[in-house]
């Protein structure tokens, strides 16, 4: 069940984030959902509503699901509206995992993170970090590399993230 933050909190929310906006150090906020976050009414209600709540920012929406990739369409319509990055995620692909291509869907910013791919911990582990014990190659990094450069030609800002709990 999706539980909504209620304005009380949102605002509570935007005056801890404000300073940073307003001194233009705020890069973008990130609304990261589980593999089990599927597209669906109710979700696309959540996320619209989430949106709309934070129009003022910067907004990168992580999703993990196929079904968003699936209804590419819809999901792009969504997003777009509110001026919304698409996270670009790298993680290991399963048959419900999300499928991207890494290009930007809207210009002024892109957001990737690496999550690394480590298929054999992501769902069975001792601490949930141990999925993301991972190393990535020089010659993955390279193709990374390259898709931030492409990326960057295309947005007026770039985001990327690695997930870096055993730096």
């Amino acid at each position: 069940m999706l539980v909504r933050p209620n304005e009380s909190d949102l605002d509570e929310f935007r005056r801890g984030i404000d300073p940073l906006a307003s001194s233009g150090k705020l890069g973008a906020l990130l609304a990261q959902f589980p593999a089990s976050f599927k597209d669906s009414p109710q979700s696309r209600d959540y996320v619209n509503g989430l949106l709309r709540a934070f129009g003022g920012y910067r907004v990168a929406v992580e999703l993990r699901h196929k079904s968003w990739s699936d209804n590419i369409g819809g999901t792009l319509q969504l997003l777009n509206a509110f001026d919304a990055a698409w996270v670009q995620i790298d993680e290991p692909k399963f048959r419900f995992s999300i499928r991207q291509n890494y290009l930007p869907n809207v210009e002024g910013f892109y957001y990737m993170r690496l999550h690394g791919r480590n298929a054999k911990n992501w769902w069975k582990h001792d601490k949930s970090e141990d999925r993301y014990d991972y190393l990535y190659s020089s010659e993955e990094l390279r193709e990374f590399s390259e898709t931030a450069d492409a990326a960057r030609r295309l947005v007026k800002k770039l985001y990327l993230y690695t997930n870096n709990h055993f730096s």
